[in-house]
């Protein structure tokens, strides 16, 4: 698996022949999402443990990475909170 947030340049016609896969990264995050949700929201989590200086709250976090481009992944998340 490549994850890329430039999937045009990886073309699944290209990729066949060495039995790889494209995904963004909204695509991967969701995918570990359904595999445990549990383990992805401690990840998360610990994450907002180490943001001390400044102190960031989980919606900083859901907002950063809803600004890197995980915003179905957030979407998901949120549901669990």
């Amino acid at each position: 698996m490549i994850v890329t947030s430039n999937l045009k340049d990886f073309p699944a016609a290209m990729l066949a022949p060495w039995n790889v896969e494209a995904k963004s990264p909204d695509d991967f995050v969701l995918d570990q999402i359904d595999i445990d949700d549990r383990v992805i929201w401690a990840c998360v989590q610990q994450i907002v443990d180490s943001r001390t200086n400044p102190p960031e709250t989980m919606e900083d976090i859901f907002d950063a990475l809803e600004r890197a481009g995980l915003v179905e992944s957030v979407a998901a998340l949120r549901t669990r909170d």
